[in-house]
């Protein structure tokens, strides 16, 4: 866990500082807008995230060419703010944003790109609407894998993503398939206690139990019980599930 209240006491006080000693619309003043815009999101406070957000957005925007990537990472976290709060269409409109800058001016296989994709694939997950989804998941994958090794932990977050819409569609074949690639990766790249390899494994046996296969869901879930017990805390709620 990071130190928030030291960070955020630190970010607060370099505002007074700028504010104090710059015009309210220079980009110093932005960038202390979004440093605390930043610390409230990690510690999930959206509301606040988002009004120090929208401030710094504001500032980008009068000092900055409309496609200019900055403004391109403005609408990103304002769509991920968006998005954590529950509002889909607003974090879509965002996300959009983001993406038109990033298309203009960032090569094709810019790793942000690729993170606009999946951002976007996750809204439309979550609004249900599955083939748009896997659309923008795949765009994703594809930038990763002109960019990365092929055992990046990053492909392993894509097939993750592609796996859970696969799942949500009821196609569990093509979930499972995913899951395992996104596993296979993980135990490449990852050690052996990282939650992210638990995930997987929870993942996996929950295809399992869907297709009535319980011997091979129940081999998973143990192996995700014994990741967590050594990565999580005793009292972490993901333990007491089971």
């Amino acid at each position: 866990m990071g130190d928030y209240p030291n960070a955020l006491s630190s970010h607060e006080k370099a505002l007074a500082i700028r504010e104090q000693s710059l015009p309210s619309s220079h980009p110093d003043v932005g960038g202390s807008y979004y440093n605390i815009g930043l610390v409230y999101y990690n510690m999930s406070d959206y509301p606040k995230a988002l009004s120090y957000y929208e401030k710094d957005l504001a500032i980008l925007q009068q000092s900055l060419p409309s496609n200019h990537p900055d403004l391109g990472v403005s609408y990103n976290n304002i769509g991920l703010v968006y998005y954590n709060m529950g509002d889909c269409s607003k974090a879509l409109l965002y996300h959009e944003k983001a993406l038109t800058i990033r298309q203009q001016a960032l090569p094709s296989n810019h790793p942000d790109l690729s993170s606009t994709y999946n951002n976007i694939g996750n809204v439309y997950s979550n609004m249900g609407d599955y083939q748009k989804a896997l659309s923008f998941h795949e765009r994703a994958l594809a930038i990763k894998q002109q960019s990365f090794s092929s055992n990046h932990p990053s492909l392993a977050m894509s097939y993750n993503n592609i796996g859970a819409v696969y799942y949500k569609m009821g196609d569990y074949p093509k979930a499972l398939s995913s899951y395992v690639k996104a596993l296979v990766i993980r135990q490449e790249s990852l050690p052996s206690h990282h939650p992210n390899l638990g995930a997987s494994y929870n993942n996996i046996g929950m295809v399992y139990e869907t297709m009535g296969k319980y011997s091979k869901a129940h081999s998973f879930y143990e192996r995700a019980v014994q990741n967590g017990q050594q990565s999580l805390p005793t009292n972490h709620p993901t333990l007491q599930q089971r």
